[in-house]
Protein backbone atom coordinates (compact mmCIF):
# COMPACT_ATOMS: atom_id res chain seq x y z
CA UNK A 1 0.00 0.00 0.00
CA UNK A 2 1.68 2.63 -1.11
CA UNK A 3 1.10 6.23 0.78
CA UNK A 4 2.84 8.64 -1.28
CA UNK A 5 0.69 10.69 -3.02
CA UNK A 6 -2.29 10.32 -0.51
CA UNK A 7 -3.58 12.85 1.52
CA UNK A 8 -3.69 13.00 5.42
CA UNK A 9 -6.92 12.28 6.77
CA UNK A 10 -7.32 15.59 9.31
CA UNK A 11 -10.01 14.42 11.69
CA UNK A 12 -11.01 17.28 14.17
CA UNK A 13 -14.45 19.02 15.04
CA UNK A 14 -13.42 22.05 15.67
CA UNK A 15 -13.62 24.39 12.49
CA UNK A 16 -10.70 26.73 13.67
CA UNK A 17 -8.53 24.23 15.05
CA UNK A 18 -8.90 22.02 11.80
CA UNK A 19 -8.38 25.18 9.55
CA UNK A 20 -4.94 25.70 11.52
CA UNK A 21 -3.78 22.00 11.36
CA UNK A 22 -4.89 22.31 7.18
CA UNK A 23 -3.02 25.34 6.42
CA UNK A 24 -0.21 24.22 8.67
CA UNK A 25 0.34 21.19 6.52
CA UNK A 26 -0.67 22.46 3.03
CA UNK A 27 2.36 24.85 3.58
CA UNK A 28 4.67 21.69 4.16
CA UNK A 29 3.37 20.36 1.05
CA UNK A 30 0.69 17.63 2.18
CA UNK A 31 -2.60 17.70 0.48
CA UNK A 32 -5.73 16.93 3.78
CA UNK A 33 -8.38 15.24 3.38
CA UNK A 34 -10.31 16.75 6.36
CA UNK A 35 -13.45 15.37 8.37
CA UNK A 36 -15.53 16.74 11.24
CA UNK A 37 -16.72 13.73 12.05
CA UNK A 38 -15.74 9.86 12.79
CA UNK A 39 -18.46 7.87 11.30
CA UNK A 40 -17.27 10.06 7.71
CA UNK A 41 -13.84 9.40 8.07
CA UNK A 42 -14.12 5.75 8.91
CA UNK A 43 -16.39 5.68 5.58
CA UNK A 44 -13.99 7.91 3.41
CA UNK A 45 -10.88 5.55 4.64
CA UNK A 46 -13.26 2.30 3.46
CA UNK A 47 -12.51 3.14 0.13
CA UNK A 48 -9.58 4.91 0.39
CA UNK A 49 -6.01 5.78 1.39
CA UNK A 50 -4.29 8.67 3.82
CA UNK A 51 -0.77 8.78 4.06
CA UNK A 52 -1.33 9.84 7.60
CA UNK A 53 -4.42 9.77 10.23
CA UNK A 54 -4.16 12.73 12.61
CA UNK A 55 -7.56 12.34 14.69
CA UNK A 56 -8.83 14.40 17.94
CA UNK A 57 -9.94 12.02 20.86
CA UNK A 58 -13.00 13.36 21.36
CA UNK A 59 -15.27 14.01 19.10
CA UNK A 60 -19.01 14.53 19.03
CA UNK A 61 -19.81 10.79 17.21
CA UNK A 62 -16.99 8.71 18.21
CA UNK A 63 -13.48 9.08 20.32
CA UNK A 64 -10.38 8.78 18.70
CA UNK A 65 -9.77 5.52 19.99
CA UNK A 66 -12.67 3.93 18.05
CA UNK A 67 -11.40 5.78 14.94
CA UNK A 68 -8.13 4.05 15.49
CA UNK A 69 -9.53 0.70 16.21
CA UNK A 70 -11.89 0.67 13.35
CA UNK A 71 -8.99 1.53 10.92
CA UNK A 72 -6.20 -1.19 12.72
CA UNK A 73 -9.16 -3.53 11.54
CA UNK A 74 -8.04 -3.25 7.96
CA UNK A 75 -5.93 -5.54 6.03
CA UNK A 76 -3.08 -2.98 5.48
CA UNK A 77 -4.31 -0.71 8.54
CA UNK A 78 -1.20 -0.96 10.42
CA UNK A 79 0.43 0.07 7.97
CA UNK A 80 -0.73 4.35 8.42
CA UNK A 81 0.52 6.33 10.93
CA UNK A 82 -2.27 7.22 13.63
CA UNK A 83 -1.60 10.27 15.55
CA UNK A 84 -3.86 11.35 18.44
CA UNK A 85 -4.27 15.06 18.74
CA UNK A 86 -5.95 16.04 22.10
CA UNK A 87 -6.14 18.55 24.73
CA UNK A 88 -5.34 15.78 27.37
CA UNK A 89 -1.63 16.80 28.64
CA UNK A 90 -0.73 14.47 31.19
CA UNK A 91 2.45 12.96 31.20
CA UNK A 92 0.59 9.23 31.67
CA UNK A 93 -1.80 10.41 28.68
CA UNK A 94 1.02 9.49 26.09
CA UNK A 95 1.84 6.20 27.25
CA UNK A 96 -1.74 5.21 27.39
CA UNK A 97 -2.65 6.16 24.10
CA UNK A 98 0.76 4.56 22.12
CA UNK A 99 -0.04 1.39 24.37
CA UNK A 100 -4.25 1.54 22.45
CA UNK A 101 -2.15 1.47 19.60
CA UNK A 102 -1.62 5.00 18.02
CA UNK A 103 1.75 6.29 16.85
CA UNK A 104 2.42 9.45 18.30
CA UNK A 105 0.56 11.29 20.22
CA UNK A 106 0.39 15.16 20.04
CA UNK A 107 -0.80 17.54 22.84
CA UNK A 108 -3.08 20.69 22.03
CA UNK A 109 -2.73 23.78 21.97
CA UNK A 110 0.03 22.55 19.66
CA UNK A 111 2.81 25.00 18.47
CA UNK A 112 2.54 26.08 15.22
CA UNK A 113 6.40 26.56 14.32
CA UNK A 114 6.71 22.70 14.84
CA UNK A 115 3.44 21.18 14.13
CA UNK A 116 4.35 20.03 10.89
CA UNK A 117 7.24 18.90 11.60
CA UNK A 118 6.38 16.79 13.87
CA UNK A 119 3.68 14.58 11.79
CA UNK A 120 6.15 14.96 8.94
CA UNK A 121 8.69 13.05 11.53
CA UNK A 122 6.16 10.39 12.55
CA UNK A 123 5.13 9.70 8.97
CA UNK A 124 9.52 8.98 8.15
CA UNK A 125 9.52 7.08 11.29
CA UNK A 126 6.20 4.90 10.39
CA UNK A 127 7.97 4.50 6.99
CA UNK A 128 11.55 3.74 8.23
CA UNK A 129 9.74 0.60 10.99
CA UNK A 130 8.46 -1.05 7.44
Amino acid sequence: MGTENNPICLIEDNKAIRKMFGILLNKAGYQIQEFEDGKTAVEWLNSNTAKCIIVDILLPDMNGTEIMTAIRQHPDGDVVPIIAVTGFAHPSDREKYLALGFDDYISKPVDTTTFAKIVIQIIENKLAKK
